[in-house]
């Protein structure tokens, strides 16, 4: 990808999202995407994304974010632009 394609978006998922797989899930569908970035869970009880690639890729990610996986129950989804970041080599949970 060439890097004046590349955005990056910071997600803050609420709701019933952590316990259910919600991590992992956002790692498999940003993987899909070809997107890079992490997950981890905040001590409020939501989950953090950070993910960075075409705009087009982020909002295909948004929208998979906003279901999350079948345990669990997303009331909202907060998304802000932020930094790309550099040295970013696939996605990871934290």
């Amino acid at each position: 990808m060439r890097k004046q394609n590349q955005q990056a978006r910071i997600y803050i998922v609420h709701g019933r999202v952590q316990g259910v797989g919600y991590r992992d899930f956002a790692r498999r569908a940003a993987e899909t995407l070809g997107l890079r970035g992490w997950a981890r869970n905040l001590e409020d009880g939501t989950v953090e994304v950070f993910a960075q690639g075409p705009a087009e890729r982020l909002a295909e990610l948004a929208r998979y974010l906003r279901q999350g996986p079948r345990l669990a129950d997303v009331r909202h989804l907060e998304e802000q632009e932020a930094p790309l970041s550099d040295g970013l080599v696939g996605f990871s949970i934290r």
